[in-house]
C-alpha cells in the first residue's frame, strides 16, 4: 500500500525552446504536468511510497504521461484508460516577464469524466493521507462528486485529508469556485492555500482578516504559501510565520507550489513538527524554482539535504 494517494488530471505539456510568445514559436519540448501527479513525483523522489491515478485517453499522450509518472516510481496501477476521451494538453509560454502563461486545452479530456465509481476505496483507506487540490474538483461536476466521495471515504477511515486549492481562474469564475473551495477546505485536516488564493477567496488583501476567515473554517492546520516571504502556520491558538529558503535565481515558479506540498506531507508522514515540516517545505519548493519545467526541480533527499546545509556538490 501507498503512504499518500491523490489523484487529479494531468496534460502534456509543450514548451518552446526559446523565450518569447508562442505565436512566434516553432521548435517544442514536451514534457508533462498536473498538479497531483508533481506532488506525488515530489514524494517518491524523497522516497515515500505515493500513488496516484486519474483517467488518461487511450492515445498516445496517455501513455507517455502512464510512463513518464510510472517511471518516477509512483504507484499508477488505479489509474484508467479511456477509449471515448482523449488526453488534455498545454502550452507554457515564458517571455522573461514576469511568471509564465499557461494556456490549457482540457475541455471534455478524459480526466473530466472522472467518477465516484471509479475510486477504489481500499486504496484509500490504506492510505496515511489524502491529497486534493482545487482543480479536480472545478473540471466537470462529475469530478466535484469523486472528491467529495474520496473525501467521505477519507473520514470514514481516519485518513488525514491535505487540500491545496490551486485556484484556476482559467477554469471557473471565483464567484462559482469560492463556494465549493472553502467547502472542501473545511473538510481538510491539512489545508495549503497561497496568500493570493486567500485574498480572492475571501475577496480581502487585509491578512487579519483573512487570518480570521481561515480560522472560522475550523481547519486544524493551515499553512499559508507566501513566496519569497515563506510561509505562515495558521491554527486556532495563534499563528508562526517560517522564513523562506533564499535562493539566487529564480527560473520557473510553475510547479513550486507542488514541490511545497510535497515536502509538507513527506514531513508529516515522517511525524515530524509543523514547523518543521514547513521549513522543509519552503526548501523543497525554494529548489524547485531554480528549474524550468513543472517537475524537474523536484529534489531526491540528498539532493534537498545538500541544498539546505549549503554543502558543496563534489563534481569529479
Amino acid at each position: 500500500m501507498v503512504d499518500i494517494v491523490t489523484f487529479g488530471e494531468s496534460m502534456v505539456l509543450y514548451t518552446p525552446q526559446k523565450n518569447g510568445r508562442l505565436s512566434a514559436s516553432q521548435l517544442f519540448e514536451q514534457s508533462f504536468g498536473g498538479a497531483e501527479s508533481n506532488v506525488a513525483i515530489g514524494l517518491a523522489r524523497l522516497g515515500m511510497k505515493a500513488g496516484w491515478f486519474s483517467r488518461l485517453g487511450e492515445d498516445p499522450f496517455g501513455d507517455f504521461i502512464l510512463k513518464q509518472i510510472r517511471g518516477e516510481g509512483v504507484d499508477v496501477s488505479k489509474v484508467i484508460r479511456d477509449k471515448h476521451h482523449e488526453t488534455g494538453v498545454m502550452f507554457k509560454e515564458i517571455t522573461g516577464i514576469g511568471n509564465p502563461n499557461v494556456y490549457y486545452y482540457r475541455k471534455l479530456s478524459a480526466a473530466s469524466y472522472l467518477e465516484p465509481e471509479d475510486l477504489d476505496e481500499d486504496y484509500i483507506r490504506h492510505a496515511k493521507i489524502l491529497h486534493l487540490t482545487g482543480i479536480t474538483s472545478i473540471l466537470s461536476e462529475s469530478c466535484l462528486k469523486t472528491v467529495y466521495r474520496a473525501i467521505e471515504i477519507a473520514k470514514e477511515n481516519n485518513v488525514k485529508v491535505c487540500f491545496d486549492p490551486n485556484l484556476r481562474l482559467k477554469l471557473f469564475p471565483i464567484h462559482k469556485a469560492r463556494p465549493i473551495l472553502l467547502r472542501i477546505a473545511s473538510m481538510s485536516d491539512y489545508f495549503l492555500p497561497g496568500l493570493e488564493e486567500l485574498q480572492l477567496l475571501f475577496d480581502s488583501r487585509e491578512l487579519h482578516s483573512i487570518i480570521d476567515n481561515v480560522r472560522k473554517l475550523n481547519i486544524p492546520v493551515t499553512v499559508i504559501k507566501q513566496g519569497e516571504d515563506g510561509c505562515l502556520i495558521v491554527d486556532q491558538e495563534g499563528e508562526k510565520s517560517i522564513p523562506s529558503h533564499r535562493v539566487s535565481q529564480v527560473v520557473d515558479t510553475v510547479g513550486a507550489g507542488d514541490g511545497f506540498c510535497a515536502g509538507f506531507l513527506f514531513s508529516i508522514v515522517r511525524k515530524t513538527s509543523i514547523e518543521d515540516a514547513a521549513t522543509f517545505a519552503n526548501a523543497v519548493g525554494a529548489h524547485v524554482v531554480q528549474f524550468l519545467g513543472d517537475i524537474e526541480g523536484l529534489p531526491t533527499k540528498d539532493q534537498i539535504e545538500q541544498f539546505m546545509n549549503n554543502k558543496m556538490r563534489i563534481e569529479r
